[in-house]
């Protein structure tokens, strides 16, 4: 299955920022020059560092192109939508002013990854409406004013951190089959949102994003989110580059610190992804856009008793995990690389750094 890593980019993440941002008209102009671009024509300075993510990619990742739980399935699967449900793992209240824009902050960012596949090979929807469909939180108190339109979960994993119930989400149930959702298909959720109280990096994967609460609150305002930008660019199956950097690119958003904003490089990767999987959805070339309706629909707040959970087999969100980085001459995991974990085969010491438990299934050399 796909990666799930944790990324603990400290102050990678912000290196260099400040300097970038004197440089976004330029890269502003250039990038919307290529997000118009709606066949498999890049620049020609970006073949050959996207022929090298390509082949490392599929050579790193377990059944690169025979998993079926990246974001481009699960949006297809939803005809062209997609569900979140926040887990909230803060002592803090939420208004429902706050509700409404962590909602707004998460559909711009990810319009940012979507604006790259509208028209471009057959992708089939003008837009994806992101909607926001329950809350997983330690007390429902901490929901001030109405929740009308979530589901209210206490449901916690195995260490005791707020889940939205398993029974509703993709991850757990990837055929498609929530007969055991309480609210069906219709209150299934995609992805997870995890906003976690001093949270250090980040972590993306098929199941979602997980990102600092205090980052993400404070800057619900901003245009480019740029953690949350880089993990959503994982669940688009999109690998980190903590060993390698492709030829000729030095700033993009999935090198941690070097970019603030989706760049060219960014949305051609990722298009490259849904060319050489539009075939498993019966799309082979220029399929007519449509538009997808957001329908909001007010339903009974639902609370499950974290008791229920007891016979639930979950620890923070359990994903198999396969790495990117290479072993070191040692025979150890290189900095930032996986150490451990419940799934993990892999080397169990580190070349560089101490391998630092994370959860269950992850365990990362720091």
């Amino acid at each position: 299955m796909y990666i799930s890593r944790l990324l603990h980019h400290n102050g990678a993440l912000l290196l260099g920022l400040a300097a970038l941002a004197t440089a976004a008209p330029q890269e502003l102009i250039r990038r919307q020059s290529s997000i118009s671009t709606l066949t498999w024509n890049p620049p020609s300075n970006l073949v050959t560092p996207l022929g090298q993510v390509w082949d490392h990619e599929v050579a790193t990742y377990s059944d690169a192109l025979g998993f079926k739980n990246y974001g481009y399935d699960q949006l297809m699967a939803n005809g062209g939508k997609l569900n979140y449900c926040v887990r909230w793992d803060s002592s803090l209240s939420l208004t429902e002013a706050q509700r409404a824009q962590i909602l707004t902050a998460l559909q711009r960012s990810m319009k940012k990854w979507i604006d790259w596949f509208v028209g471009f090979d057959g992708f089939p929807y003008s837009s994806v409406p992101v909607s926001i469909v329950g809350y997983a939180v330690r007390s429902t108190s901490q929901l001030q004013g109405s929740t009308s339109g979530y589901d209210v979960y206490t449901t916690t994993d195995a260490g005791g951190i707020p889940q939205c119930d398993p029974r509703c989400g993709r991850f757990f149930h990837q055929d498609g089959n929530y007969g055991s959702c309480p609210g069906g298909a219709a209150r299934h959720y995609d992805l997870s949102l995890w906003l976690t109280d001093g949270f250090v990096g980040g972590a993306g994967g098929d199941w979602g994003q997980r990102i600092a609460q205090e980052y993400f609150m404070s800057n619900l305002n901003t245009d480019n989110i740029h953690i949350l930008l880089h993990e959503m660019g994982h669940t688009f199956a999109l690998d980190d580059f903590y060993d390698w950097t492709p030829t000729g690119v030095t700033n993009f958003i999935m090198l941690s610190g070097s970019s603030t904003v989706i760049t060219d490089f960014d949305g051609w990767m990722a298009r490259d992804w849904w060319r050489h999987l539009k075939t498993r959805y019966g799309i082979t070339g220029g399929t007519t856009t449509t538009t997808t309706k957001t329908t909001t629909t007010a339903t009974k707040t639902t609370t499950t008793s974290s008791t229920k959970t007891t016979t639930t087999k979950t620890t923070t969100t359990p994903v198999k995990t396969t790495t990117t980085t290479t072993k070191s001459s040692s025979g150890g995991s290189p900095l930032y690389g996986q150490c451990g974990g419940a799934t993990w085969t892999g080397p169990t010491t580190c070349a560089q750094g101490t391998c630092t438990y994370s959860n269950p299934y992850y365990s990362q050399c720091l």
